[in-house]
């Protein structure tokens, strides 16, 4: 299985407070214990790797409405092969990568308040406006010589004003000083162009369905 996913699936779980990941044959599946999302199958392979067959077996296995299936191909393909109980996000999210580095804390915006703080293996960073209003965030899980970044996000008020890579070059920094040597994330197609900016780059495209419940009464 790709090492890249598994970096991910480990950061992630620590991340958001998820279940330790069960190794399947196939990849790995992570009870995070939410209405919204019970269960997360993740496959292992990416790209070329992926395989028609080894998806529909995971899918037609499933169940339970909130269970979520990630794949690491475009959501044209995936999309093909899985029934219509499964729906599925129509743009691909990208698993990216990119080596972490000694770097100067950046120079905090002007007219923002900064605050960093570290919990649970988890690093936070949130910036308010003068006003006290949320404007940005993100976090990061180091586990080991891999960081995964996760829930980076910018109040539409406060976009384009360079928040989003204060937010990306603290956390990355933050990591490296804890020993991580190469950081991991999987962003939105939003998302992409700010991470490229920064020098990560696209491992696999990511597809992300969801299971919707089992049809009854013939509905």
């Amino acid at each position: 299985m790709d090492g890249t996913v598994r970096a991910w699936v480990d950061g992630w779980v620590v991340s958001r407070g998820a279940s330790p990941p069960v190794v399947e044959p196939w990849g790995y599946t992570v009870d995070v214990g939410t209405a919204r999302a019970v269960t997360r199958h993740v496959l292992g392979a990416v790209n070329n790797g992926v395989e028609e067959r080894t998806v529909r077996k995971v899918a037609d296995a499933v169940t339970g409405a909130g269970v979520w299936l990630k794949v690491f191909d475009d959501p044209a393909t995936v999309g093909g092969w899985l029934g219509e109980r499964w729906s599925v996000g129509p743009e691909p999210g990208y698993l990216m990568s990119v080596p972490l580095t000694a770097a100067q804390a950046p120079a905090a915006p002007a007219g923002y308040r900064v605050r960093t703080w570290t919990r649970g293996g988890v690093t936070r960073v949130m910036l308010a406006a003068a006003d006290g209003s949320w404007a940005a965030r993100g976090q990061i899980a180091p586990t080991g010589r891999t960081a995964v970044v996760d829930q980076v996000e910018t109040s539409p008020a406060h976009r384009r004003r360079g928040l989003g890579a204060f937010v990306m070059r603290t956390l990355a920094r933050e990591a490296f000083t804890q020993g991580a040597e190469r950081g991991v994330l999987a962003g939105t197609p939003e998302g992409r162009a700010l991470y490229e900016s920064l020098g990560w780059h696209v491992e696999a495209p990511l597809t992300s369905a969801t299971f919707m419940g089992t049809a009854v009464d013939g509905t």
